[in-house]
């Protein structure tokens, strides 16, 4: 990511940013891969030891690259920054699990270690600046890689994690139900993202009030919000549905949003 010279002031999304920023009134918003993107898919495979003998030391350098990255943002003028963070949803699947441990990784010891990254990389933020993480099981093509809901990483992720809010995939069953939230602390907020970008089948609005009132069984609902599951193109070559559908779905999430939280 970085250029040359070791730094990221001139790389390419710093400058989408900057083209971003200039032509809108709102608060843009960038996304970028969390660290864990660059360990999870190949494991200690693809870190060479010899020259990390001890993964921990690579663990921390990434931590620092990233913590770089994240300040050429902020610096930037960025102050709603997102990491797309999968793998720790990945990790609630027994199937992904088992391939983990088949390559010699541990997964119960991975979600700490991702942890610590990502609060190395959002460590040198301004005060005024915001951190989410979205978390699915993936989207390419309207697909899926994992399953399994958020239990066995829902404590470390809200509470040890320092981001301010979490974007998480709750459109079927395949992401379990809402009891995980009970872990959510005060101060943090949680969108359910409860409209599938896999489909054009719309929601209901009734049905997702009736869900929305399900996760504030457990977390305050002014600490909740609405939004898609996830994009509705991950790649250029998007997901199985139409554009008009895609805006009938933002069209119905923002008037459940009205409805269930005012305007």
């Amino acid at each position: 990511m970085t250029d040359k010279l070791g730094r990221f002031d001139s790389h390419p999304m710093i400058e989408h940013f900057k083209f971003l920023a200039a032509h809108t009134r709102q608060t843009p918003k960038m996304t970028i891969p969390s660290p864990s993107a660059v360990h999870f898919r190949h494991g200690r495979e693809g870190v060479p030891e010899t020259i990390y003998p001890d993964i921990e030391e690579f663990y921390r350098d990434l931590g620092v690259t990233y913590r770089t990255a994240v300040r050429a943002f902020a610096d930037a003028g960025c102050r709603y920054l997102q990491l797309d963070e999968v793998n720790l949803t990945y990790l609630c699947d027994p199937k992904q699990r088992a391939i983990v441990i088949e390559r010699g990784d541990d997964p119960d010891a991975l979600p700490a270690a991702y942890a610590g990254m990502i609060n190395a990389a959002i460590s040198d933020i301004p005060a005024d600046m915001t951190i989410t993480m979205h978390l699915c099981r993936g989207n390419f093509r309207s697909t899926f890689i994992a399953s399994g809901g958020y239990e066995p990483v829902a404590e470390l992720m809200f509470n040890e994690i320092k981001v301010h809010g979490y974007f998480m995939e709750f459109d079927t069953e395949r992401a379990g139900g809402f009891e995980p939230l009970r872990f959510v602390p005060k101060g943090k907020q949680v969108v359910l993202g409860l409209v599938t970008s896999k489909s054009g089948t719309l929601e209901s609005k009734d049905e997702l009030k009736r869900r929305i009132d399900q996760a504030a069984k457990f977390v305050p609902l002014e600490q909740l919000c609405l939004s898609p599951q996830c994009g509705f193109a991950s790649s250029e070559d998007g997901n199985i549905l139409a554009e008009e559908e895609q805006w009938r779905k933002l069209e119905l999430v923002v008037k459940t949003a009205e409805e269930v939280w005012g305007n």
